[in-house]
C-alpha cells in the first residue's frame, strides 16, 4: 500500500476542500484513491467527479436483498459485497474515487464502516496515495476505517476552541490507533497573519503546525457557481498552500 493521509477536525473548516486540492495534485505525482468517508458525500462534488453508488447503497441493497429472501445463496456474502464495491468505484486516470454515502433506512453505520475498511485495505495496495476526507469529529478514526495511517491532517479554524478540539484528538489517536507515523495541523483561512493566541493555543495543546492557509478570496465565487474545488487558479493561496504542505511532507 502507498502512503495513507486522511483529513480530519471538526465541520466548517474546509476539510473537504483541502483534501480534494491535495487529491487532484498528488495525482500529478502518481495514482490517488480518493475515499470519501463522510456520509454527505461531498468529496466528488470539490474532485468535479461522478458519483452514483455508495458502500451504504450496497449494504442496504443487499440488507433487503437478504430480508425478502430474494439473495442469490450461491454467492458468498463477502464476494457479493466485494463485486458490487467493485462497481461503485468512480475511475479517471489518476484519481479513483469511492465513498461511503450511508445508510437508507435506521441504524448505525457499523456495517458499512467495515465494508469501507475491507475495501481501503484490498484496494490501497494498487495505489500510490490513499487519501481518505473523514466526516466532522472522530467517528471514522475511532472506528479505525482505516487500519494504517502515514499521515493524519487535523484541519482547523483560526480559534481558540478549534484548536483545542484538535488538541483533544492527538491523545485520543494515540489511545485507540495502532499505527499513525505523523499528525500534524493545519489552520485554515486565516486572515493577515496567524493570531498570536492561536499560536499560543497550538503550543498549549502540544499540537505540531504544519501549515497556516489564508483565507482564499477566489473561494467564494467557487462554491456560488457549484464549480469543483480544484478549478481554483494555481496561484490562489489555497492551492499555493497545498504545494507547500506537499514538499513539507516529502510527497514525491
Amino acid at each position: 500500500m502507498g502512503t495513507t493521509i486522511v483529513t480530519a477536525g471538526k465541520g466548517g473548516t474546509g476539510k473537504t476542500t483541502i483534501a480534494a486540492l491535495l487529491i487532484n495534485q498528488l495525482s500529478e505525482k502518481g495514482t490517488v484513491l480518493a475515499v470519501d468517508a463522510d456520509p454527505s458525500t461531498n468529496l466528488n462534488l470539490a474532485l468535479g467527479m461522478p458519483l452514483e453508488d455508495t458502500i451504504g447503497q450496497v449494504r442496504e441493497e443487499m440488507a433487503i436483498a437478504v430480508k425478502s429472501g430474494a439473495y442469490d445463496d450461491s454467492v458468498a456474502k463477502p464476494d457479493y459485497i466485494e463485486m458490487k464495491i467493485m462497481e461503485s468505484l468512480v475511475e479517471s486516470e489518476k484519481i479513483d474515487l469511492i465513498a461511503m454515502g450511508r445508510p437508507e433506512g435506521p441504524g448505525c453505520y457499523c456495517a458499512a464502516n467495515s465494508m469501507l475498511r475491507t475495501s481501503i485495505d484490498r484496494l490501497g495496495k494498487n495505489y500510490d496515495y490513499v487519501v481518505i476526507d473523514c466526516e466532522a469529529g472522530m467517528e471514522h478514526v475511532s472506528r479505525q476505517t482505516t487500519r494504517d495511517i502515514d499521515i493524519l491532517l487535523v484541519v482547523t479554524d483560526p480559534t481558540i476552541r478549534g484548536v483545542i478540539a484538535a488538541g483533544r484528538m492527538k491523545p485520543l489517536m494515540k489511545e485507540i490507533r495502532t499505527h499513525v507515523s505523523q499528525i500534524w495541523l493545519i489552520v485554515n483561512r486565516v486572515v493577515d497573519e496567524l493570531p498570536a493566541e492561536i499560536e499560543a493555543s497550538v503550543k498549549e495543546n502540544d499540537l505540531d503546525l504544519l501549515v497556516s492557509i489564508p483565507a482564499d478570496p477566489n473561494l467564494a465565487a467557487i462554491e456560488i457557481k457549484g464549480e469543483p474545488s480544484i478549478t481554483l487558479p494555481s496561484d490562489s493561496p489555497l492551492q499555493v498552500s497545498i504545494k507547500d504542505i506537499i514538499n513539507k511532507l516529502g510527497l514525491k
